[in-house]
């Protein structure tokens, strides 16, 4: 749902913090992020790859445009509390189809994301009044919402393969409508949205952990053990690099744009971008607790290398996207990104001389040497789109 105004921003939004609803409303993503990590534990397929990625953007998408209608939209009505209320309870729905989402689950997944829409149009339906402080046409919600969670509802009993094809056309036509709009229809609270999209971050770096802890329940050895501190460590320097670094260069960049430069830079990085950064995390915590459970083997099966160093791979990748739609300079982002894709690459493809703990102490020592960098970068000056 998407059109950001014209006007200039004032003093007063830049003070907003999530609330406590919003915070409660994130956990339901923990456990989604947890159905979908435990989807690569073992040794995934491509195929299971692509499922969770498809899996994930709905209940993504959703939670973005929550996101954004929260941002407009300062009420703390009970009618928004139980709206939002509602939306968790479909979502948790979706999270619970999610392992046999291919079977008889099918139809609730389906079922859950129209629910979300439905709400979504209860939240955006106030809006299309006269008297609104920040009114959008009656269009928009019908065609983004109504329409939509309709479609979605007839889904569920639509036959399979169709059912897949139209949840795709679905996406896509959700996609477009955000392409092709002009803007959002209100002023954007810029740091409040920064600070919504971090909070997201430590979800699934927070389901990461403890996916990692729980790990160990089957693998009570020194070799596990030591595997897995070696996995907390990479976790905590992704979290301490994307915490010092690239939130304070989103902040630095948004607070530089106003109108619809900000709004630009706010669908690319937050709606799209910050899609493949979480959903890499959710690979490494799958990718992890297999290396946790093989750690007493000589190496690890591909699929489980290709979850851990393909997911640190696609993380970098991705804040290297987003540092350079930030404008950093190409040479600067390559200095530190090269060897973040790079590095995560070599491991997958010597990984059968590797064993599981080697592995993970590699991508620990790259993700080390990564925020020493930063560190040492920022020193002299801020840098631009540093993870």
């Amino acid at each position: 749902m998407t059109t950001i105004s014209e006007a200039p921003q004032s003093a007063t939004p830049d003070q907003r913090h999530a609330d406590w609803l919003e915070l409660f409303f994130d956990l339901v993503f923990v456990a989604l992020a947890a159905q979908l990590s435990h989807s690569l534990h073992g040794d995934p397929s491509l195929r299971d790859f692509a499922i969770l990625l498809a899996l994930y953007f709905p209940p993504w998408w959703m939670w973005i445009n929550f996101t954004v209608s929260a941002n407009l939209f300062e009420d703390d009505s009970a009618r928004r509390r139980l709206l939002l209320l509602s939306a968790m309870a479909c979502l948790a729905v979706m999270a619970a189809a999610v392992p046999d989402v291919a079977g008889e689950r099918g139809p609730m997944y389906a079922l859950g994301y129209a629910g979300t829409r439905f709400v979504l149009l209860g939240l955006w339906w106030p809006a299309t009044r006269l008297s609104a402080p920040v009114r959008v046409p009656k269009w928009r919600p019908l065609s983004y919402c109504l329409v939509s969670g309709v479609l979605w509802a007839v889904s569920a009993f639509t036959p399979e393969p169709w059912r897949y094809v139209l949840w795709a056309l679905l996406i896509v036509a959700e996609v477009a409508l955000l392409i092709t709009a002009r803007g959002l229809p209100g002023q954007l609270h810029k740091k409040h949205l920064v600070e919504r999209v971090g909070l997201f971050v430590i979800i699934v770096l927070g389901e990461s952990v403890f996916t990692l802890v729980t790990s160990t329940d089957h693998a009570w050895t020194a070799r596990a053990g030591l595997t897995a501190l070696l996995g907390f460590v990479l976790l905590a320097a992704l979290w301490w690099s994307y915490f010092d670094f690239g939130v304070a260069s989103a902040e630095r960049t948004l607070d530089a744009a106003q109108g619809r430069q900000a709004y630009l830079l706010v669908r690319d990085t937050a709606g799209f971008l910050h899609f493949f950064v979480t959903a890499s995390v959710i690979c490494i915590a799958g990718g992890l607790a297999t290396t946790v459970h093989e750690a007493g083997h000589h190496h690890l099966p591909e699929g489980a290398v290709i979850a851990l160093a393909g997911g640190l791979a696609l993380y970098h990748f991705t804040l290297a996207c987003i540092a350079l739609r930030y404008r950093s300079p190409l040479g600067r982002v390559a200095t530190w990104a090269v060897p973040g894709v790079g590095i995560p690459v070599l491991v997958i493809l010597f990984a059968n001389y590797l064993s599981p703990w080697l592995v993970v102490l590699i991508l620990a020592t790259e993700a080390i040497a990564h925020l020493l960098y930063a560190k040492a970068m920022t020193r002299h000056r801020p840098v631009a789109g540093m993870p």
